[in-house]
């Protein structure tokens, strides 16, 4: 199968993943601390992850550039605050539009850090995308709440480092190695803020966290599976779908009828997905 193919379904994978991941921690960000559930989230993430280390040894695990796992770790924990704080308070199809403005961002980094090709049928699929979550998420622009929206997007460019720092780091390291560290250096940046702040779980909300760590793993090991094979800016339109998944949950979990601007919108970023994956399948 062509490698751009494959990435774009690893891709996929992530993005369904990922959404049920964020409506279960808009879930707990309504009921404890951001700081409890970012440490929580990620260190049963790596719970997750312990049979598979210690299968293979901690040898097999060992990272050859320990100092760029917690690089990529400290700003991802940096991005992950901005995006705690304000999940609670944004719709999830609404959270996920959002989001969308980081491949614009992972596209331009790519290019300026990885001298990746500008090619133009990529720009104009992310661009025909993000022109749909603009569709999406410009009726609330002017309501109160639209601070939490800004501060989950300066989350944007710092997950866009993050990704970038990721796609370096496939060169040296394997994708399960460097989910496990992403877990490891995540939970360390975020032990002291999350012990300040500290409020016992209950038993379901431990439950919840135990499978916020299982999908959080999962979903990350997609991400950076797809993220190694094939150029950054290859697969990001793909994963505008991320809001179709989105609004569909949200109507499932909390009754929220998607408006005339989400249909719109998602329509526009479904067009813009499929063709570029069309397009990248029969390129090579």
């Amino acid at each position: 199968m062509n490698p751009t193919v494959l990435a774009m379904l690893w891709a996929l994978a992530a993005g369904l993943i990922f959404t049920a991941l964020n409506a279960l921690l808009r879930v707990l960000t309504r009921e404890l601390d951001p700081f409890v559930v970012q440490f929580l989230r990620y260190g049963f993430g790596l719970v997750a992850m312990l049979p598979f280390i210690l299968r293979a040894g901690l040898a097999a695990y060992r990272p050859r550039n320990l100092q760029g796992q917690f690089w990529r770790g400290a700003v991802h924990a940096t991005g992950l605050f901005c995006w705690f704080a304000a999940a609670a308070h944004v719709p999830l199809a609404e959270m996920t539009a959002l989001g969308f403005t980081t491949p614009l961002f992972i596209m331009l980094g790519a290019v300026l850090v990885f001298r990746e090709r500008l090619v133009l049928a990529r720009w104009v699929a992310a661009l025909v995308g993000f022109a749909g979550v603009l569709i999406v998420v410009w009726p609330g622009l002017g309501q109160a709440e639209s601070r939490y929206s800004l501060l989950m997007l300066a989350a944007s460019p710092i997950f866009a480092a993050s990704f970038l720092i990721t796609k370096a780091l496939t060169r040296q390291d394997r994708s399960e190695v460097i989910v496990a560290w992403q877990a490891i250096a995540v939970s360390l940046c975020t032990l002291p803020f999350a012990l300040w702040f500290w409020s016992m779980p209950s038993g379901e909300q431990w439950a919840l966290f135990a499978v916020a760590g299982v999908l959080g793993s999962a979903g990350h090991f997609c991400l950076t599976r797809a993220i190694g094979l094939a150029e950054v800016s290859a697969i990001q339109p793909i994963r505008f779908l991320e809001l179709l998944w989105a609004a569909m949950a949200g109507f499932l979990i909390w009754g929220d009828r998607p408006g005339t601007s989400t249909l719109v919108g998602g329509a526009v970023i479904f067009a813009a997905s499929t063709w570029i994956a069309r397009r990248e399948s029969r390129g090579r």
